[in-house]
């Protein structure tokens, strides 16, 4: 499934959001044949597996109840071959980030460091 535009528009707002704090964007939209990781950001002592969902901030669903057990597998796997092919003395995290919009602007970041456990 291609990336929509406000898919985009969230990584986007994401990847600014994380440097803002701090982070190093190190890939965006990293694929390999077990999935993709919509952003990759270290600091000085984690390497983040971002999960992106975007919503309309008038939606009925939260943009996390999009992140199945399924997806969460898949971006695991993803981060396992990832980390297989980048060396790193980082430690690995699985973070995730509900990005509200509203007409293309932003509205709100909601993230969460852990968010696979």
């Amino acid at each position: 499934m291609p990336n929509t535009g406000s898919g985009r528009l969230g990584e986007q707002l994401t990847a600014e959001y994380l440097e803002e704090k701090g982070y190093e964007i190190v890939e965006r939209n990293f694929k390999c044949r077990f999935g993709e990781i919509d952003v990759i950001a270290q600091n000085d002592r984690y390497l983040a597996f971002v999960e992106v969902k975007t919503r309309s901030a008038d939606g009925l669903s939260h943009p996390f109840e999009a992140i199945t057990p399924s997806k969460r597998a898949k971006v695991i796997k993803t981060a396992q071959y990832y980390l297989i092919n980048h060396e790193t003395n980082l430690q690995p995290r699985f973070d995730a980030a509900a990005v509200f919009t509203e007409n293309g602007a932003l509205v709100k970041i909601e993230y969460l460091e852990n968010a696979f456990y």
